[in-house]
């Protein structure tokens, strides 16, 4: 079987990052899955949703979205997130929350936006792993202007795309690979290999208990790789 772009089956596409892409921003960043690229962008903000009023603690949320040429065909401009926007930013929402130490943020929000210039497949998983950049330079600003003591930071969080293609599990999927897909899976994970969230789908058939254990391998393999570009471009952030 041959790839596409003809790639490895374990091979990822080139990964590129930009760090403090938005000049305004707390914290942003570019990054680039091949031809996938997301504007990732975190702002501080005070005060909390309604339910954390009076606790102290913070929240970390976000939005996403896709600007209308990202892809082959016009995207009708979004006034309301669609129902696909509205999991995706709630996936990176969960998946950014899950190492975050609420408590030391005061009564702050962390919105991370993550914007789609360009979407070639993985939109999701480029958003998870940007946007952790992005939050980490954030809570690194919020510490030098003496907001916070300490990052609140538990551990690095990233996020891959497997799946089953022309009946052989690959990893990091492009779009034409991930529009035929037989299985399509988002991993997220944390720097210690514990899992965030498994997100798997037989898209055009059904999966064996053999070929989930190859993606997950898969997918393991991936986000060691994607954990050690965030390590590389968080090089001043102790975390």
């Amino acid at each position: 079987m041959k790839r596409p772009d003809g790639r490895k089956n374990d091979q990822m596409r080139k990964i590129q990052v930009t760090n403090n892409y938005m000049r305004n921003a707390e914290g942003s960043c570019l990054i680039e899955f091949g031809n996938t690229r997301v504007i990732c962008t975190a702002s501080v903000e005070e005060g909390v949703p309604p339910f954390l009023k009076g606790s102290g603690k913070g929240w970390v949320t976000a939005e996403y979205g896709m600007l209308p040429r990202s892809c082959g065909s016009r995207i009708r401009r979004e006034k309301v997130s669609s129902g696909r926007s509205e999991e995706i930013q709630r996936l990176v929402g969960r998946s950014l929350r899950s190492i975050v130490d609420m408590a030391p943020l005061g009564e702050r929000t962390i919105r991370i936006d993550c914007d789609v210039l360009e979407g070639d497949g993985g939109t999701r998983t480029a958003s998870i792993t940007g946007g952790f950049i992005a939050l980490a330079l954030a809570l690194q600003w919020m510490q030098k202007k003496g907001m916070i003591q300490e990052l609140p930071l538990k551990d690095y969080v990233a996020a891959i795309s497997v799946g089953v293609y022309q009946g052989t599990p690959v990893l990091d999927l492009n779009y034409a690979e991930d529009s035929k897909a037989d299985v399509d899976m988002n991993i997220v994970m944390v720097g210690k290999g514990q899992f965030v969230e498994v997100q798997g789908t037989g898209e055009g058939g059904t999966f064996s208990e053999d070929q989930m254990a190859a993606l997950l391998k898969l997918a393991k393999k991936g986000i060691k790789e994607l954990l050690a570009i965030q390590k590389k471009n968080l090089s001043g952030i102790k975390i």
